[in-house]
């Protein structure tokens, strides 16, 4: 087992981007990914080595995200919402700014498993594999998944 201070270095970046695709909020997803490493180094124990560090630490941070996100469920909306109306000073700030909005838009449309399998693979950078491994399923469906949800969110462009 690797030391925890250079698991901490070599995947703070990784959980925090994908608690970031998960909350849209920098500030929620550090304290989660902060917890996420203090629950490993409670569990270190309980690590059987049956999927790589990363997929196992992204497991536990999802599970702390679904906890998170039923205990404070009206908050994110509140917030999610005060977010969207700010507005920021210059143009491409604001165009980015909406074109992020409409992609998030779009990715919502999709169930809820298409939308994290997307997540994964382009903003946590994680193989088919490890997406597989954290959502419990096959590698093949993780790469079905990824290939229809992206066909879908085209026809969404088409549309």
């Amino acid at each position: 087992m690797q030391d925890m201070e250079q698991i901490y270095k070599q995947y703070f970046e990784t959980v925090n981007k994908y608690l970031f695709c998960l909350t849209h909020n920098s500030d929620i997803s550090e304290e989660l990914t902060q917890e996420t490493f203090y629950r490993a180094v409670k569990k270190i124990g309980t690590y059987r080595g049956d999927c790589k560090i990363p997929v196992w630490l992204c497991q536990i941070a999802k599970n702390l995200w679904y906890d998170y996100y039923r205990k404070n469920k009206k908050a994110i909306k509140e917030d999610n919402i005060l977010e969207m109306s700010s507005v920021d000073t210059t143009e491409e700030q604001v165009i980015a700014r909406e074109e992020k909005i409409l992609v998030y838009q779009k990715m919502q449309k999709l169930d809820k498993e298409t939308r994290e399998v997307i997540y994964l693979r382009i903003t946590g950078e994680l193989s088919f594999k490890e997406i597989a491994t954290i959502l419990n399923k096959t590698e093949n469906w993780a790469r079905v998944t990824f290939y229809r949800g992206k066909n879908k969110l085209k026809e969404n462009d088409l549309k």
